[in-house]
C-alpha cells in the first residue's frame, strides 16, 4: 500500500467473549451485556485477567 494512504477501521465485527462471574455462562457481545439473565450476576470480558 502507498504512504499517505488512510486504511478505515471496520470495527463494527469486533465481539468479545464474557462469562457471568457468578454462574460461568459465557455469551459473546460486542459491549459488555450488564447483567446475566440466568442469575443476575455480572458479566467479566474473558480476554482481561480477573483480579
Amino acid at each position: 500500500m502507498p504512504h499517505g494512504q488512510d486504511v478505515e477501521n471496520d470495527t463494527s465485527d469486533i465481539t468479545s467473549e464474557y462469562e457471568c462471574l457468578q454462574c460461568g455462562k459465557i455469551v459473546t457481545a460486542e459491549t459488555n451485556p450488564g447483567e446475566c439473565e440466568a442469575c443476575g450476576g455480572d458479566f467479566h470480558n474473558r480476554a482481561k485477567s480477573v483480579e
